[in-house]
């Protein structure tokens, strides 16, 4: 996996998955089957309405042993007009499953 180090000194795989359009149940299904072919970057958002399906996936795939989940960049977006709403934040990395409320990480 080839990989772009930012201006902040992460690293995000060159190679990922958009999820755009994709219903929930078809979400889930590509993204497990995109990281067990060895997508590192799966990218969704708040008005996408799969987040969650994105979460299911990556779980499956950290409890198989497929991958884990410091080696799995996730990006999401909002809404410009919920920037400012600090429950939207929360809420849009809660559905995933990459982080509480307490902004701990989950899986």
């Amino acid at each position: 996996m080839e990989y772009i180090t930012l201006s902040n000194g992460v690293n995000v795989p060159a190679l990922g998955l958009g999820t755009f359009m994709m219903s929930p149940e078809d979400t889930e299904n590509a993204v497990y089957q995109a990281l067990k072919t060895g997508y590192r970057m799966v990218d969704t958002a708040n008005a996408y309405l799969n987040e969650e399906a994105v979460g299911k996936a990556l779980a499956r795939a950290i409890r198989e042993g497929i991958v884990k989940r410091e080696d799995v960049f996730i990006s999401t977006k909002l809404w410009p007009t919920l920037y400012e709403n600090d429950k939207a934040v929360d809420d849009t990395l809660t559905r995933p499953g990459v982080r509480r409320p307490d902004r701990k990480s989950v899986v």
